[in-house]
C-alpha cells in the first residue's frame, strides 16, 4: 500500500509540473470567446506621449473592428499596462497580461522595453507586434515582428533626406550613447552621410545619466558651423536641448526621427522654439486621405490630442493582427503557440493600406516594407514636407 501511495504521489507531482509548464509550451492564454489583446508602454512618466499614443489608438481600432463584428466573428479584448520606459517594469507588464488571458502583444513601445519582453513572448511562443520598437534587436525572434522603421532604416534614410533635398552642408549630431535606439540611429546616420553632399562637423554624446545639460555639446556644434543638428533622441531631451540653444543665441535647423514626435506636448516647453523642426516620419496628421482624416477626428474628438506616429503605428498594428489572423482562420479558442505559428505566417502573406503606409507588408524577418515622410513644425503643429 505504501509504494502504491508513492506512486501516486510521484504521478500526481509530474502532472502538477507538466501543468505549470503549459504556458511555455504552447496552453492557451485568453478566453474561448474573445481574443485578448495586451499593450505595454509607457502611460506615465517623460515619454507617456507614446504609450498612451498606443493605448489610445489601439482601443479605437479595437473598437471599429468590434464594430464590424470582430476578427473571425469573435470580439476583441484590449488592456493596457504601464512599464514606465523600463525594461525590467516591461516584463512585469508582460506577466501580468499573461494572467489576465493575453493572446497576442503590441507592444513594447519602445525599443529596450520591448527587446526584454521579446526574451519572454519567445519563451512562450507568444506572437508580439511591436508598434514603434525600432532597435534591430527588437525583431531577433521569428515570433517578433515591428510596424515602425528600424533604426538602421530611419538613420539612413534621414541621412538620404538631408543630403537628397540640400537641406544643409554642415551637420551636427547629439545622441544618447546610453540607448540602443539613439545610438543605433546615429551609426547608420554616420555610415550613410559618407555618401551624401553634406559633412558632419560635431558628433557629441550624453547618457541616462547626463541628459540635463547639453551645453557642451550644443556649444560644439555652434563652434562647428554646423547649420542643422541632427537630434536622434527623445522628445524630452530634445527639449531641452531646443530650450538651452535657444539661451545661447544658436538657431540652426533641427531635425529628428521618430522620437523627436511628442516635443509639442512636453509641459511648459514654448511651442515656438520647435518652429521649422523637421522629422522624418510615415504618419503626418493634416494628411487629406480619407482614412488619416478620419482617424485624427476620433482621436482628437476622443482624447483631445492630435495622435502622433506611435499612435499610428498602433492603429495599423492592430488592423495588421487582424488581417493576419483572418488569411490564417485564427480563432481565440487555440493554444497560444498553434496561435503564434498561425500569426506568423498570416502576417508574411498579407497587404496593408494603413495610416502609415500603403501596401504595407512584411517578411519573415519581422521587417514592414513602406515609404518614409518627413514633416516640418510650422505654427505649432505638423505639416507635411515638401
Amino acid at each position: 500500500m505504501k509504494k502504491v501511495c508513492s506512486m501516486l504521489l510521484v504521478v500526481a507531482l509530474v502532472s502538477s509540473m507538466l501543468i505549470g509548464c503549459g504556458g511555455a509550451s504552447g496552453a492557451k492564454g485568453g478566453g474561448s470567446d474573445t481574443f485578448k489583446i495586451g499593450v505595454i508602454g509607457p502611460l506615465t512618466g517623460g515619454a507617456a506621449a507614446y504609450g498612451t499614443a498606443v493605448q489610445y489608438a489601439a482601443q479605437i481600432a479595437v473598437d471599429e473592428i468590434n464594430a464590424a463584428g470582430g476578427i473571425n466573428g469573435k470580439q476583441v479584448e484590449l488592456k493596457a499596462e504601464d512599464d514606465e520606459l523600463d525594461a525590467q517594469k516591461s516584463v512585469n507588464a508582460y506577466n501580468s497580461l499573461k494572467d489576465w488571458g493575453m493572446d497576442m502583444l503590441v507592444g513594447s513601445v519602445t525599443s529596450a522595453c520591448s527587446i526584454a519582453v521579446s526574451e519572454e513572448s519567445k519563451n512562450d511562443n507568444m506572437f508580439q507586434l511591436t508598434p514603434s520598437g525600432s532597435a534591430a534587436d527588437c525583431v531577433k525572434y521569428d515570433n517578433v515582428f515591428r510596424v515602425c522603421f528600424s533604426d538602421p532604416a530611419q538613420g539612413t534614410a534621414s541621412a538620404q533626406y538631408i543630403g537628397e533635398h540640400g537641406i544643409a552642408s554642415k551637420v551636427g549630431v547629439i545622441y544618447d550613447s546610453s540607448d540602443v535606439y539613439s545610438s543605433g540611429i546615429y551609426q547608420n546616420f554616420a555610415d550613410e552621410a559618407a555618401n551624401q553632399s553634406f559633412e558632419i562637423v560635431s558628433a557629441e554624446a550624453f547618457t541616462a545619466d547626463s541628459k540635463t545639460d547639453f551645453s557642451v555639446q550644443i556649444q560644439k556644434a555652434k563652434d562647428a558651423g554646423a547649420e542643422l543638428v541632427f537630434l536622434p533622441i527623445y522628445y524630452t531631451e530634445a527639449s531641452l536641448i531646443l530650450q538651452q540653444a535657444n539661451t545661447m543665441g544658436y538657431k540652426p535647423i533641427f531635425f529628428g526621427c521618430d522620437g523627436l514626435d511628442g516635443i509639442l506636448g512636453v509641459e511648459n516647453f514654448d511651442t515656438s522654439l520647435a518652429e521649422g523642426a523637421m522629422l522624418l516620419t510615415p504618419f503626418a496628421a493634416d494628411a487629406d486621405d480619407e482614412l488619416t482624416k478620419k482617424f485624427v477626428k476620433t482621436f482628437e474628438e476622443k482624447y483631445d490630442v492630435t495622435p502622433n506616429q506611435f499612435g499610428a503605428d498602433a492603429y495599423d498594428a492592430v488592423y495588421a493582427i487582424k488581417a493576419a489572423a483572418e488569411k490564417e482562420n485564427v480563432t481565440p479558442d487555440m493554444s497560444l503557440s498553434d496561435m503564434c505559428e498561425a500569426m506568423k505566417k498570416g502576417i508574411t502573406e498579407i497587404s496593408l493600406d494603413g495610416l502609415t503606409g500603403s501596401g504595407m507588408t512584411w517578411d519573415k524577418s519581422g521587417e514592414p516594407t513602406k515609404g518614409p515622410k518627413a514633416v516640418v513644425i510650422q505654427n505649432g503643429a505638423y505639416v507635411s514636407a515638401q
